[in-house]
C-alpha cells in the first residue's frame, strides 16, 4: 500500500486526483480535517508521512511546503508554477525524453507542466531536438482554455445566473506577456526567446487547443510534409499519453473541447507547402493537470503509467 497526501484537495486539480484515486486498492489517502489543512505542523506531518504528496496550492503556499520537508525523505509532486524552472524539480512530461523519464522515475521532486506550457512544449521540442526548427526561432503561440483552467474563482463567476455579459465570448487575457507559464516555455524547448503568447478563456468548462503557426520556411532539413510528420511520430512513438493524428486531419472546425475528461494528448499539424499551423488538443484538467500529475506518481511510484487515467 502506498499512502498519498494531497495538500490542496479543495481545488479543481487537487479534487480531480482525490476522485481519480480515491478508491485505488493500493492507495491510503492521507487526510485532514478542515480544522487541520491550513495548520503547518499538520500538513508538515502527513508530508512526512506519505510515500508521495501531491502539492495543489498557490506558488507561495508550494514553496512553504516544500520547505518543510527539505532535507528529508518525502517525495514531492507539485503542480503548482513554484518549482518549473531551476529549482532542482525533474519537469513532469516524461515524453520529452528517456532523461526527462529518468529523472521523474528517480527523483524526489517533480513539478507538474502548465497546462499552457504543455501544448507548446510538446509542439516545439521535437523540432528543435530534430534540428528542424533553429534556436533562433521566434514563435507565436495562441492557447484557447475552458475555464476551469482559472480556478474556483472563475468557475464561480461563469456559473453565476446573473453574470455579466463579458463571460459570452472568448476572452484574450495577459497581454502584456507576462504569463506565468512563459518561464517554462522557454526552458524546457531549447529556443533561446519566449514565444509571442495569446492565452484565450472561454465559455467552456474543460479542454485546451494550442496552436503554433509556421512559415514552412522556417523549419530546417525538411523537403515535405511527410517528413514533418516523421519527425512527430518517431518521437511520440509508443507513448499512449501523446498521440501522433495524421497530417491535415482536420480540414474544418477544430473542437476545442474534444478532448475534455480524457488524460491523453493529441498532437497534429494542418496546413500546405508554405504555411502549415501546429496543434496540441487536450483536456487543460487532464494532461494539463491533474492527469499529468497522476501519470507523475505511477511512475514515480512504479505503478502502470496509465494507471487510474482516462484514455
Amino acid at each position: 500500500m502506498y499512502k498519498v497526501f494531497i495538500d490542496g484537495k479543495q481545488g479543481s486539480t487537487g479534487l480531480r486526483i482525490y476522485e481519480r484515486i480515491v478508491g485505488a486498492a493500493d492507495i491510503t489517502l492521507l487526510t485532514l480535517s478542515e480544522a487541520e489543512r491550513k495548520d503547518p505542523q499538520a500538513r508538515k506531518e502527513k508530508l512526512l508521512e506519505a510515500d508521495i504528496s501531491f502539492l495543489c496550492l498557490p506558488d507561495d503556499a508550494a514553496r512553504e511546503a516544500v520547505s518543510f520537508v527539505e532535507g528529508g525523505g518525502a517525495r514531492i509532486i507539485d503542480a503548482s508554477s513554484a518549482h518549473r524552472t531551476g529549482h532542482g524539480f525533474a519537469y513532469g512530461f516524461p515524453e520529452l525524453s528517456a532523461a526527462h523519464r529518468v529523472k521523474i522515475e528517480y527523483g524526489m521532486r517533480t513539478a507538474v507542466p502548465g497546462c499552457h506550457a504543455s501544448g507548446y512544449i510538446a509542439l516545439v521540442y521535437p523540432l528543435v531536438n530534430a534540428g528542424a526548427l533553429g534556436k533562433d526561432a521566434l514563435l507565436s503561440v495562441t492557447s484557447l482554455t475552458g475555464y476551469s483552467g482559472g480556478g474556483k474563482k472563475m468557475i464561480n463567476e461563469y456559473w453565476e445566473d446573473d453574470r455579466a455579459d463579458i463571460y459570452d465570448s472568448p476572452r484574450h487575457y495577459a497581454p502584456g506577456q507576462t504569463h506565468k507559464h512563459l518561464p517554462e516555455m522557454l526552458s524546457y524547448t531549447g529556443l533561446t526567446a519566449a514565444p509571442v503568447m495569446n492565452p484565450i478563456v472561454a465559455d467552456f468548462y474543460a479542454g485546451m487547443l494550442v496552436s503554433v503557426p509556421l512559415h514552412v520556411r522556417q523549419l530546417q532539413n525538411i523537403s515535405s510534409l511527410g517528413a514533418l510528420q516523421a519527425i512527430y511520430e518517431n518521437h511520440y512513438a509508443g507513448q499512449e499519453m501523446v498521440r501522433v493524428l495524421p497530417a491535415n486531419a482536420h480540414s474544418g472546425f477544430i473542437h476545442a473541447g474534444a478532448l475534455a475528461g480524457k488524460d491523453y494528448m493529441e498532437v497534429f499539424f494542418c496546413g500546405n507547402d508554405e504555411r502549415i499551423t501546429l496543434y496540441a488538443r487536450y483536456d487543460n484538467l487532464g494532461k494539463g493537470s491533474s492527469g499529468a500529475a497522476l501519470q507523475c506518481m505511477n511512475i514515480m511510484l512504479g505503478r502502470p503509467e496509465t494507471e487510474g487515467l482516462a484514455l
